[in-house]
């Protein structure tokens, strides 16, 4: 409740920026609303030059109205901000309720009461259908868990690492030249319990089962 507005204009600005708005939007509406009833009740044959003479006449005066409220509304909000130093929805209830009593006072104390209340009840469920919007949009979506890939291991199929012809071979180390291999495993003499096919690992024109290279 007490987050400040960063979406709005800071408070001197915020009044002009109001009643900029406030002025299109009455006006737009005004002019859409008045245009549409102006060939409604216009005869057959003048229907678009009644609807253009009802917008010239009545939508000026609509985005005025509008423009007035906003005006009126975004001073009692900047006057809530500087007295209770903070912003949140309570200050825009207490100014919709203050807009509303004041534009009736020429009515007496009992319109300008009733106009009040409807004012802040109005602002009321607008801060309120705003604050669940905002909880729906930043609530934490129930995301399935994903699950870990299986780490990439040299020798496998799709190792980004591995090269061509050399099946384990790794990244960033010398390639592996068959010669040095037959070198290393001629230089220790193998063990008569090893498998035909771990003695025969490189291919059978390069050693024999005894592990003697055919040079």
């Amino acid at each position: 409740m007490g987050t400040p507005e960063t979406t709005r204009e800071p408070c001197p600005d915020r009044i002009l920026d109001d009643v900029g708005g406030a002025f299109g939007m009455g006006a737009v509406g005004g002019a859409a609303f008045h245009f549409l009833k102006g060939i409604y009740n216009s005869p057959k044959g003048e229907r678009l030059a009644g609807g253009s003479q009802a917008v010239r006449m009545n939508a000026p005066r609509v985005g005025g109205s509008f423009a007035v409220w906003g005006g009126l509304f975004s001073t009692f909000d900047c006057t809530m901000v500087y007295m209770r130093q903070k912003e949140d929805p309570w200050n825009s209830i207490i100014a919709g309720a203050a807009t509303g009593g004041f534009l009736q006072m020429r009515q007496g104390m009992g319109a300008a009461s009733r106009s009040a209340l409807f004012g802040g009840v109005l602002l009321a469920l607008i801060e309120g259908a705003g604050i669940m919007i905002n909880k729906v949009v930043s609530a934490p979506q129930n995301l399935p868990p994903m699950e870990d890939p299986l780490p990439n291991v040299a020798g496998m199929p799709g190792y980004p690492g591995q090269m061509p012809g050399y099946p384990g071979q790794m990244p960033g180390q010398p390639p592996i030249s068959i010669d040095s291999m037959g070198a290393g495993s001629s230089s220790s003499s193998p063990s008569p319990s090893s498998s035909p096919s771990s003695s025969s690992w490189f291919g059978g024109p390069f050693w024999r089962e005894g592990g003697d290279s055919t040079q």
